[in-house]
């Protein structure tokens, strides 16, 4: 199949702090592709790159066969990337439903009739509907964090980032994400998902990388990757 995303050698360096370095891999369209590494490691900065809000200081990003390094965030979100936030950032004044609403008019395309329907099918997917007329400010934990996946995924997302949407879960919460980031999957949309929930990361995803100070230190299949003694040595202690 096919490369959604191509990376080629980025880095990133605020002052004489190198949080990436050189950084390469592929993510085949339809891929669940897992991200660890320990605190520091440079994963969340490395999302910020593929987004847009981060620029980088060296490399190479490729959407779809483009480059889109220069791209601003919005026009990469209107060409069909979305990312999630470890902490969820809705409108908390809005309800539920318009924060969606937002989500797919200015980023997804949507207008009218049309909208409404993608912002239920949504809702739906992502077992909010009940929670549709909410403002999103009064949400609890776990349906703050489906919601922000919600917001993401009303954009039409062809490849969706996630940051860290297990942490704080119960064992059951976890297994509802695995369930439902699968479901995304199935629906079209390419994932890739950093998360510090390594069950999540061995369950769910097609392949698992390792980063680790700024920089890939492992990528291929997930068990074989975790049991790599230096996987387990930085990212386990062990």
């Amino acid at each position: 199949m096919a490369d959604i995303l191509q990376v080629h050698g980025l880095s990133k360096s605020f002052g004489a702090i190198q949080v990436a370095n050189d950084v390469h891999f592929n993510v085949a369209e339809g891929e669940i592709l897992g991200v660890i590494g320990p605190n520091g490691a440079g994963k969340t900065t490395l999302f910020g790159m593929l987004s847009g809000h981060v620029v980088p200081s060296a490399g190479q990003v490729l959407y779809r066969g483009d480059d889109i390094t220069s791209l601003v965030t919005h026009d990469r979100a209107r060409l069909g990337i979305a990312r999630t936030f470890q902490v969820p950032r809705p409108f908390g004044q809005m309800t539920v439903f318009d924060n969606l609403r937002v989500a797919a008019t200015f980023a997804g395309g949507l207008q009218s009739v049309e909208a409404t329907e993608w912002i239920e099918r949504t809702l739906a997917t992502t077992g909010l509907t009940r929670y549709a007329d909410t403002l999103a400010g009064r949400l609890p934990l776990l349906v703050r964090k489906r919601h922000e996946l919600a917001r993401a995924l009303a954009m039409r997302p062809k490849l969706l980032l996630i940051d860290e949407v297990a942490a704080g879960l119960t064992e059951s919460e976890v297994g509802e994400f695995i369930d439902l980031v699968r479901r995304i999957r199935n629906m079209g949309t390419t994932v890739v998902w950093i998360e510090h929930v390594i069950r999540t990361m061995l369950t769910a995803t097609d392949r698992l990388m390792a980063l680790a100070g700024g920089r890939v230190l492992a990528i291929g299949i997930p068990n074989q990757v975790i049991n790599l003694p230096e996987v387990k040595r930085v990212y386990l202690g062990v």
